[in-house]
């Protein structure tokens, strides 16, 4: 047990005279067996130990039980209590996840207080089994059947390539003692249930179920390196990204591999397998349908899918005289008075004549009856329709902002200036008025 423990260590690029680790030690037998290997291999470590206060004298044994066995070895001990209950229904969260939160948020305080590299949580072989097993009945792609990563962060798995068997044997053998928690005795929870329901009549089917999981977590981990691999470069022809506004190409997304192509890429972005079918099936149907996520915008454009923020952009802006910046949304406007007259072939840079500028000058979505008159052209032109003639999609349409002067529109920001507002022989002096994405301190 010792050899697989240092070898499974060495390949997330630990040695005993390393790094200085924290152990999440509940008092439990799988824990325990951690925290008596690490100690065994001469690593350097410190215990972390919740109590939740769910479980009542229960709980308080086994903080005692945990706090006894590092004073007696030497061990620096950290404790927290928690009122679980109150937080979990304060934020309308399950038990498990009030936990989660709760313990992962205080393990990352200690971390950075205390100097210690990794958190280290005793999950093992069965457990990744019942995670994947939880995914499937969810409903899960590719990611979802490797199990529980070795390495995600600041946190580490170090009995990933244990069985509980195993552990089981190893803490027979050191005679290691340990705590039960009642609650994994019940079916009461879902992983409860899988465990000691759904895994034995599984093992009834294949008896080696331990080890050809392991071996299948494998092959899959490669397989979706692979996968991984095949969508950076299908990324690459086409999807286009500029600032937050993500356009693809309805050309990449083939009838037999279009939407899982498109769920690996848009499901950050909040869309699921069910809208990314949705999304196929209108592919080549009228251009302007929409799909909503809380976050994100998609559009089925003329030959992108066009993809922005779903966000509010605020409604007015006001810039004052001689003011240097102003925000709108995710965007920043930076102004300065120039004597620089020539003007920028940028789209994202303005030169206006300043001497016919009213003040303030008003930042703002456009809406529909906004006319202006392009750079160029002595008629005026809706702004809806220069849109259309520019062939801005119906994605980036919503995101369109203008600069107001009085009530004549000068610039389309990031797009066309006003003619009554260009540069001429006669222009004394220029405002300079550039867009950015805007960074937030």
């Amino acid at each position: 047990m010792k050899d697989k423990f240092l070898k499974h260590l060495e390949g997330l690029g630990l040695q005993p005279a390393g790094d200085k680790l924290l152990l999440a030690v509940s008092g439990g037998l799988d824990s325990m067996v951690m925290l008596h290997l690490f100690q065994a291999c001469g690593f350097s470590v410190g215990v972390a130990h919740v109590n939740f206060q769910l479980r009542g004298a229960e709980s308080e044994g086994d903080e005692q039980f945990v706090d006894n066995w590092c004073a007696v070895h030497n061990i620096p001990f950290f404790v927290q209590r928690f009122q679980t209950n109150n937080y979990a229904m304060e934020r309308k969260l399950s038990i498990q996840m009030a936990a989660r939160e709760l313990r992962y948020a205080w393990f990352d305080e200690l971390l950075k207080k205390e100097g210690f590299r990794y958190v280290a949580t005793a999950h093992h072989l069965n457990d990744s089994l019942e995670t994947v097993l939880i995914n499937l009945a969810r409903g899960t792609g590719i990611e979802g059947m490797v199990g529980i990563p070795v390495k995600s962060g600041s946190r580490i798995r170090p009995l990933l390539f244990a069985t509980k068997s195993e552990i089981e044997n190893y803490a027979a053998e050191e005679g290691i003692a340990w705590r039960e928690d009642s609650s994994n005795l019940t079916d009461d929870y879902q992983r409860n249930f899988i465990r000691h329901q759904i895994i034995p009549a599984l093992k009834k089917v294949n008896p080696a179920l331990d080890d050809t999981f392991k071996e299948t977590v494998s092959k899959i981990r490669g397989e979706l390196a692979l996968l991984q691999h095949d969508l950076a470069e299908w990324k690459k022809e086409y999807w286009v990204q500029d600032g937050e506004i993500i356009r693809i190409n309805k050309n990449g997304l083939s009838p037999e591999e279009g939407v899982a192509r498109l769920w690996h890429s848009i499901k950050p972005l909040g869309f699921s397998y069910t809208h990314c079918e949705d999304i196929l099936r209108a592919l080549h149907g009228q251009s302007g349908k929409q799909f909503l996520t809380t976050t994100h915008k998609l559009v089925v454009d003329r030959d992108f899918l066009v993809i922005t923020p779903g966000k509010d952009i605020p409604e007015d802006v006001v810039i004052e005289p001689k003011q240097e910046r102003a925000v709108l949304g995710s965007y920043e406007m930076r102004i300065r008075t120039t004597h620089d007259l020539n003007p920028s072939a940028d789209p994202g840079i303005a030169l206006l004549d300043a001497d016919k500028l009213k003040f303030p000058l008003i930042w703002r979505k456009w809406k529909a009856g906004d006319y202006f008159f392009p750079f160029g052209m002595a008629h005026r032109k809706k702004i809806s329709d220069f849109l259309v003639d520019s062939k801005i999609s119906l994605g980036e349409k919503d995101s369109v902002t203008v600069l107001e002067s009085g009530d004549e529109i000068v610039w389309i920001v990031g797009h066309r200036i006003d003619n009554r507002y260009k540069l001429t022989p006669e222009t004394g002096n220029a405002l300079s008025l550039s867009i950015h994405p805007y960074l937030s301190q």
